[in-house]
């Protein structure tokens, strides 16, 4: 798809990965980038952000754990133009500590309606606005949190390994509604994403021998694996991998798995 002209939608635009998605697309043309997340002032710096790159900026304080606020605020960005074209299924969050199995059952709700339920609404909702309009693309956030065991954040991998999923069950759609469903799968980024692992404030002890020994990745460098996912006419029901570096003047290690078969062909040779 070409992105000039386009309205697209993110949604978690606050910060990280979908500001940098939404910026973007600002920069490869979109005419309106829609922006949800739940805090006003980083939407509004997203918002700023978009618009510099040239882009319409449309903000909304939207919960993505609830449909009725996805929904609404989705046939708002629609009838505000000439619909929607493309939609970046973003939004996340991590238990954090007391890691597994101590994590509070509370937290468990929270990441799986975030992570899980929040994505199979903004699919749901998104398909049928862009098949309305003609067809379109989505994309969803997953994660390489999806192609391993992760012992002190299962509910987190869990969650991403169902987008995954999800993502390979929606292949079909590019025929019968004209709409590519594609995910992204980030390693680890730089990130406010990294403290939350921990107290909020400073990344979990688990994660700290890793972090030691990890290049991170930048949430641009994540959003031009969301560009090159809308922009790849052939990818429906893709997985782009995008890995930690090995060095830091390496750039990011990528694999664009095109369909469910050559992903779990992925994880065996892992």
């Amino acid at each position: 798809m070409d992105i000039k002209g386009k309205t697209a939608l993110v949604t978690g635009a606050g910060s990280g990965i979908g500001r940098a998605s939404a910026i973007a697309l600002a920069q490869r043309g979109a005419k309106a980038v829609a922006l949800a997340d739940l805090h006003q002032l980083d939407i509004d710096e997203t918002g700023r952000l978009v618009e510099q790159a040239g882009a319409q900026p449309i903000k909304g304080i939207v919960d993505v754990t609830d449909a009725e606020q996805q929904s609404r605020f989705m046939e708002y960005v629609a009838d505000s133009g000439d619909g929607i074209d493309i939609v970046h299924n973003n939004a996340g969050t991590i238990c954090g500590e007391p890691i597994w199995p101590e994590t509070r059952l509370e937290k468990i709700t929270q990441v799986v309606s975030v992570n899980l339920l929040g994505v199979l609404y903004g699919n749901r909702i998104a398909v049928e606005l862009l098949a309305k309009n003609g067809g379109g693309v989505v994309i969803n956030t997953a994660s390489t949190a999806a192609l391993g065991p992760m012992p002190a954040e299962p509910v987190y991998a869990a969650t991403k390994a169902a987008v995954v999923n999800l993502t390979h069950s929606c292949a079909g759609l590019a025929e019968s509604h004209n709409v590519r469903v594609n995910a992204v799968l980030p390693g680890m980024v730089k990130t406010s994403f990294i403290e939350l692992t921990g107290d909020g404030t400073s990344p979990a002890a688990w994660l700290q021998p890793v972090l030691a020994h990890a290049h991170l990745l930048t949430p641009e460098q994540i959003a031009e694996g969301v560009i090159q996912l809308i922009e790849n006419d052939s990818a429906s029901g893709s997985c782009l991998v995008i890995e930690n570096p090995a060095a830091q003047d390496e750039p990011p290690a990528t694999t664009l798995l095109p369909d469910a078969a050559s992903y779990y062909q992925f994880l065996a040779a892992r």
